[in-house]
């Protein structure tokens, strides 16, 4: 009798569960109806509220521990604190995001052999956790040319394990949450990791932590735990099998992959539209620089804070534009950030006051945010099952090599001025609206 009395109740606890993962689904992706599914397996649709959650919360953690330990921030300071050659540091950005990119032909073979895919996510997720522990141990224990080595060997670590989760989440995410709402997926984890982050920087800003090496390297083991919680929360995602056809040899998948440019036309004018798209990006730290000479948003904590507000900000309104259309999203980023670019290299020598350099600052992180997101977007939603992982990967192995190049574009700030280099990327941008017009609306 007790048996048989365990057995019903089990149905009932469990139809209990279920309806409070479809309320707080609801609640928090605004969607009515949980259980109507677009471009994912059939098997898939009745565990979407409890995989479209796992995949919020793991992905918000991600997002904030990259924050954590922002190569494009955190570590610029550490190196400094800890004497490290100035010729280092200028190699962290550029391992940090070719290190994620230009591997990732051959580690999509590599996953392509895996029925489910979240653990290869998981596995690089705990790797970069490991990476960044190794980074904190250097950074208490080492000085110099010596420690910069150190960092950097583990930077590189740290790079190929999330190349390994970006080929790999953007599959796993085409399988297990609907079309139609992964970019209010992606736009919401960027919204509240923006905003965890605001609160970071508004407390480093204050009198209550001192600029250190010893905060630099506390700030890496948090974001070390951050990622290793990201890894056990992203294991709850229920993942449907997957086929396992082209996990064959890596090189030769690679070089077959690679024919995708030639063959499919609609990707590649993704990716030459990705490629024009890299200005938006590579324009965010002339910004700063220009900010830094007139003595605003210059410090560390009001960095932190600058990114993370252009993130709370406008990451759920990008998101849920590109449910509807990441192609416009794309479009408008690109414009706006072309514009931005032309006002501030012709008018630049005229702005004096500090706080017009932060407003650019912000505005050009909140179009850097819409068009990483829409990019994004439009990749998944244009793939599907059987290309999703060849496109992830020959696409940023493509860019990765591009942005390698196009890094050189700072010579011009030596040879001229910051304002300079803004205006030739601005006019990249602007080339990339009408480019992108020739491309089709693949999103809704």
């Amino acid at each position: 009798m007790t048996t048989a009395k365990q057995n019903s109740d089990q149905p009932a606890t469990s139809d209990v569960l279920d309806e409070k993962l479809d309320s707080l689904y609801q609640f928090v992706s605004g969607d009515e109806d949980a259980r109507v599914c677009k471009d994912i397996p059939d098997a898939a649709c009745s565990e979407q509220p409890r995989n479209f959650l796992a995949w919020l919360s793991a992905n918000t953690l991600s997002k904030l521990a990259d924050e954590v330990a922002s190569a494009r921030l955190v570590l610029p300071w550490l190196f400094s604190a800890l004497g490290a050659p100035a010729a280092m540091a200028g190699f962290l950005v550029p391992i940090r995001e070719s290190g994620v990119l230009l591997p990732q032909l051959v580690v999509a073979a590599w996953i392509r052999k895996m029925e489910r895919r979240k653990w290869a996510w998981i596995s690089g997720a705990v790797l970069s956790a490991l990476s960044l522990m190794l980074m904190a141990w250097a950074a208490l224990t080492l000085e110099g040319a010596q420690a910069g080595w150190a960092l950097l060997g583990a930077l590189i670590i740290f790079s190929l394990s999330r190349g390994i989760c970006s080929v790999s989440a953007k599959d796993v995410l085409g399988k297990t949450v609907s079309k139609t709402r992964r970019g209010n997926l992606m736009g919401r984890a960027t919204a509240i990791s923006g905003a965890l982050t605001v609160v970071l920087g508004v407390v480093i800003s204050t009198d209550w932590f001192a600029p250190s090496v010893s905060l630099y390297a506390g700030m890496l083991v948090v974001a070390a735990g951050l990622w290793l919680c990201s890894a056990s929360l992203f294991a709850g995602i229920v993942e449907v099998p997957g086929s396992t056809e082209g996990g064959g040899n890596a090189i030769s998948t690679a070089l077959k992959s690679l024919s995708l440019l030639k063959s499919d036309a609609d990707f590649r004018r993704f990716v030459i539209a990705r490629s024009l798209l890299l200005s938006v990006a590579l324009a965010a730290p002339f910004y700063v620089l220009l900010a830094q000479k007139q003595g605003s948003a210059g410090g560390f904590g009001l960095m932190v804070l600058a990114s993370g507000l252009a993130s709370a900000l406008s990451a759920t309104f990008w998101g849920r534009w590109a449910d509807r259309s990441s192609l416009r999203v794309m479009q408008v980023t690109a414009a706006g950030s072309g514009v931005l670019g032309l006002l501030t290299w012709a008018l630049a020598s005229q702005w004096q006051q500090g706080w017009i350099y932060a407003l650019l600052f912000f505005i050009s992180a909140l179009l850097h945010a819409g068009a990483r997101l829409g990019r994004k977007a439009y990749l998944v939603d244009m793939a599907d099952s059987e290309t999703r992982a060849s496109y992830v990967a020959v696409s940023n192995t493509v860019i990765g090599v591009v942005m390698l190049l196009a890094g050189s574009v700072g010579i011009i700030a030596d040879i001229w001025t910051n304002a300079t280099v803004i205006g030739v990327l601005a006019i990249a941008s602007l080339l990339a609206v009408p480019y992108m017009q020739s491309m089709k609306d693949v999103s809704g």
